[in-house]
């Protein structure tokens, strides 16, 4: 199987079947996106547990690109250390940007992830759940909501 089918494969079954689709109540952090160019809208909620993401759910309308990058996004980064998760968002965001770019490590399913590289215009949705969740970890932080735009 080749990297475009994988991408079609992986892309279609997380649109279809999102996992970790929903709110968490209570949240210790949330974070709204919101993707002008096409209208994707999305909220994550997430909680902590010491310094590792205890849970984290998404929820929210948005095209099969953003909705399956969200979905494969709370499955990656649930259960792992802060550090580790932001470590995993500068890796996604390189594998979605940059053209030569070859991740240090296995991202398993997120590399279906970097076919979107081949359609520059749709990087803005597979990144938008990646651009919240920092949001959401930093407000988690700060003990403040966080709102997010990728204009």
């Amino acid at each position: 199987m080749d990297l475009r089918d994988l991408y079609r494969e992986v892309i279609l079954d997380h649109n279809r079947s999102p996992r970790n689709f929903g709110r968490l109540e209570p949240a210790d952090a949330t974070a709204a996106g919101h993707n002008p160019l096409c209208g994707d809208k999305l909220n994550v909620t997430l909680r902590l547990d010491g310094d590792r993401l205890g849970d984290v759910r998404f929820d929210g309308q948005g095209c099969a690109i953003s909705v399956a990058s969200a979905s494969l996004m709370t499955e990656a980064v649930k259960g792992k250390k802060l550090a580790d998760v932001e470590q995993l968002y500068r890796e996604v965001h390189a594998l979605l940007t940059d053209q030569n770019y070859t991740p240090p490590t296995d991202l398993g399913k997120l590399m279906a992830l970097g076919g979107v590289r081949e359609f520059p215009v749709r990087v803005k949705c597979a990144s938008l759940c990646w651009h919240t969740l920092h949001a959401a970890l930093e407000s988690g932080r700060n003990a403040a909501s966080a709102k997010v735009s990728t204009e």
